[in-house]
């Protein structure tokens, strides 16, 4: 028998796991440059060449359409899924049986994710049906989650409506006591009141409504749930109030201008706070404690100076932010990891990052907005004037102009915009005017619409509630 020298049997040993421990170093070094690379947005194409690539992350309702990148409609692609494609324009189509079809061309950028979680494909050949008799009402607002209708008739009659999948639930709600002031001093504004608008919290428990006759306006928080614990803002506080805005999701708080003051309204508290801003023109609210404004500075000045400033509630501090030439609306918002301040002055809107005040860019447009605002997840901010439209996507850094059908719309969901033209088609828009879709017919021309549970879509035709299908 042979006996191998027990040193040199040690030295093989030894040299064999240094040669597979050094080939493990090695296959895990290569492993992590590898995947650093991939997730860096690195990778070899069909010439064997590296390219830097960017992801899409795309979603819809409903979910499981069948997705077409650029004529590719492999099998393995449905929505909600992510896909690596290489930089540059890529035109995506989304279709489904029995559904219509949607489509856009973005710009994925090297390295970067590019997110597409708003398109919408609506039930073809779907029946409508008649809900509710409300023509003896004429104002008609649904709830934002779409879970609630309230009807008017001037003061004399509200009706609280639940929309639910089978059953509809109606309950009277008494508002007699709640324009008492405004009733004592316009005796016929029972039946003739202007309601000017009327906003919901986003507990679908509160509105927040001004009424006008003539010069007079009254601003009512009224408790759907319980009309006793509403309260009327202008008797309650005696101001007169210009602007009223609901600041948290359950209206327990808001922000009000009175004669060039900005106030914060404690509901819960019945109080009204001192003036925070003096010189206020306008003002949104980026969170529940951060306001931005647009205020105008006259003491000692001969000439009245404009600029935009932001508060803090919780310690009442101030900042001037920037100076503009004439008075402004501006709106914080953030998209991905980064705030923005959005800025609109006549016909041109100007983005600046909000930390550092640092230009991104300037937009001229073609027309002079009359509001703005910020959409879903800060992804987007709209501009309008009557039937224009202007869309900043923060996705793709840039700003679309567009006209709707009718001057009258409103948001259907929280990325699209639907109007009703004097034919009666209900017309729907993604947030920039693209995918333009008629999904009803017989609608009645400035009626609110809505789509709630991501199934029913709800609309009025001559008076009458109806309700439609728009998924399986």
């Amino acid at each position: 028998m042979y006996n191998m020298d027990p040193d040199r049997a040690k030295r093989r040993q030894s040299l064999k796991i240094i040669i597979s421990e050094t080939i493990m170093v090695i296959s895990v070094i290569f492993t992590v440059v590898v995947l650093a690379f991939l997730v860096s947005g690195y990778w070899i194409n069909s010439d064997f060449k590296v390219e830097r690539q960017g992801l899409l992350q795309i979603s819809s309702i409903p979910t499981g359409a069948d997705v077409d990148i650029d004529g590719d409609s492999s099998w393995l692609q449905r929505t909600n899924t992510s896909k690596v494609l290489s930089a540059g324009e890529h035109t995506i189509t989304l279709t489904k049986d029995g559904y219509d079809s949607w489509f856009r061309t973005i710009n994925i950028s090297e390295g970067l994710l590019y997110r597409l979680h708003y398109p919408r494909l609506f039930l073809q050949d779907s029946t409508p049906e008649e809900v509710l008799d409300t023509s003896n009402y004429s104002f008609r607002s649904f709830s934002p989650d779409g879970s609630r209708l309230l009807l008017v008739n001037g003061l004399i009659s509200w009706q609280l409506v639940e929309l639910g999948d089978h059953v509809v639930k109606t309950t009277p709600i008494d508002v007699s006591a709640l324009f008492y002031s405004f009733t004592a001093r316009v005796p016929e504004a029972i039946t003739s009141g202007d309601i000017l608008s009327l906003d919901w919290d986003q507990d679908n428990s509160r509105v927040l409504v001004s009424m006008q006759l003539g010069n007079i306006t009254e601003w009512v928080l009224i408790d759907i749930r319980d009309a006793d614990k509403s309260i009327n803002l202008t008797e309650a506080f005696e101001r007169d109030f210009s602007q009223v805005q609901i600041l948290d999701h359950s209206a327990n708080n808001l922000l009000a201008i009175a004669n060039g003051n900005l106030y914060k309204i404690d509901v819960s508290g019945h109080s009204l706070s001192s003036a925070l801003v003096q010189g206020a023109v306008n003002y949104s609210h980026y969170d529940t404690n951060e306001v931005v404004f647009s205020a105008v500075d006259t003491e000692g000045v001969s000439t009245p100076s404009y600029y935009i400033g932001t508060i803090k509630l919780s310690g009442s501090d101030t900042t001037k932010l920037l100076d503009v030439s004439t008075p402004a609306q501006a709106i914080v918002t953030r998209f991905y990891d980064d705030k923005y301040l959005t800025i609109l002055q006549d016909d041109t809107v100007s983005l600046y990052t909000y930390d550092t005040l640092n230009k991104k860019s300037d937009y001229d447009l073609g027309f002079t907005p009359a509001t703005i605002e910020a959409g879903h997840d800060g992804e987007f901010v709209t501009m309008r004037a009557g039937s224009q439209i202007a869309t900043l996507d923060m996705e793709a850094e840039s700003v679309t102009e567009w006209s709707v059908d009718s001057a009258q719309f409103g948001w259907i969901g929280s990325d699209m915009i639907y109007a009703i033209d004097d034919h009666g088609e209900l017309i729907v828009y993604d947030f920039d005017g693209l995918n333009r879709r008629i999904i009803a017919y017989g609608v009645t021309p400035g009626s609110p619409a809505t789509i709630t549970a991501d199934k029913w879509l709800y609309y009025f035709d001559n008076g009458h509630l109806m309700r439609k299908a728009t998924a399986n």
